[in-house]
């Protein structure tokens, strides 16, 4: 069996359209010693593909990280192979909020180093010695109690369309960049409680454990992260605190919780919080673009990729492989690179 997809993608995604049955999105993580995660992703690999079930998983010897949609056919049989396996055994199986099932289209599996890239040295401290978990309610209660900073783990085009309030949100790119930015700060203002957020709980989990090595006792994070959230919310009538809308990594790209629009589409300022890729493959920039702008722009983020994106695919192709000049079919078409 080969235990990776060789199918183009497009196909994939008609496939995916194509279907007749209903999926389930699905997220979760657990840090636990990995004797050998290339046999466990081959063994996840095989299992999953035989239920269809489609996603990216990180695998690597600190734990596994995985975002799954997983057909309703083959939840039970899943769920149970998940919850009873050594490495998985008690996770959190986080259901979407919003879901159509059309998240992913294919089973992507990889070895990581780490499964998640946050420059830390996992030697150095105990990643076990977390924070302690709060429940919505509880997260709230801790919310209002004084002397207490709540802190966003997040990305800023993630936390652009929605958030805790009060947040600390930092303008970072990446998790790993936002580490040190929040414990210098942490260590400015030693606050009472440190309440952390992400999307399902994994930054939170790991940053946590860093924090209490660094000689910070009350450190509390929201078990699940956002999407566990917004579910205990709706299912318990209590107010929300996070407002707008939950960032997630797969094709929906978000998760309504709230319907305030806190957000802006970056090409004419009017409110937005739809998250884009430039439809120009050769730039493919994330951003976020209404519904008037996607229309304008044929869902690209500027007027020079409409005309790259407008061209036809074999051009496009060429273009991106530096073999044709951009002058030679418009000459306002500059191809750009991607982040």
């Amino acid at each position: 069996m080969v235990l990776h997809n060789k199918i183009d993608r497009k196909l994939l995604r008609q496939r995916l359209m194509d279907e007749n049955f209903s999926r389930v999105t699905l997220s979760f993580y657990r840090f636990v010693a990995i004797d050998d995660p290339q046999a466990f992703r081959d063994e996840l690999y095989v299992r999953f593909s035989s239920w269809t079930v489609f996603g990216r998983i990180y695998v690597a010897s600190e734990g596994i990280n995985a975002q799954l949609s997983v057909p309703e056919q083959h939840l039970e049989v899943f769920t149970d192979f998940v919850q009873q396996h050594p490495y998985m055994k008690g996770v959190l199986l986080n259901r979407a909020v919003e879901d159509n099932g059309k998240s992913f289209y294919k089973l992507k599996i990889q070895v990581k180093y780490k499964v998640l890239s946050d420059g830390l040295d996992n030697s150095s401290f105990d990643i076990y010695n977390v924070g302690k978990h709060l429940d919505a309610a509880e997260y709230n209660r801790k919310l209002s109690e004084p002397g207490t900073v709540v802190i966003d783990l997040r990305n800023h085009y993630e936390h652009e369309v929605g958030h805790f309030e009060g947040a600390i949100l930092p303008e970072v790119e990446t998790y790993k960049e936002s580490i040190p930015v929040i414990v210098n700060m942490l260590e400015e203002r030693q606050p009472d409680n440190i309440l952390l957020y992400c999307t399902g709980g994994i930054r939170c989990e790991k940053f946590s454990a860093y924090l209490r090595h660094r000689g910070f006792e009350r450190v509390y994070q929201l078990k699940g992260g956002v999407i566990n959230y917004a579910h205990q919310v709706k299912q318990s009538g209590m107010s929300s605190k996070f407002t707008g809308k939950n960032f997630v990594f797969d094709d929906r790209m978000g998760e309504r919780v709230t319907d305030d629009v806190i957000a802006r589409c970056h090409q004419c300022g009017n409110p937005a919080d739809t998250h884009v890729n430039c439809a120009n493959d050769a730039c493919h920039l994330l951003f976020i673009q209404c519904s008037e702008c996607a229309e304008k722009f044929r869902s690209c983020c500027s007027e020079s990729c409409k005309e790259v994106a407008l061209l036809p695919i074999e051009v496009q192709k060429q273009l991106r492989k530096g073999k044709l000049h951009p002058n030679a079919h418009h000459k306002s078409v500059r191809p750009r690179h991607g982040q």
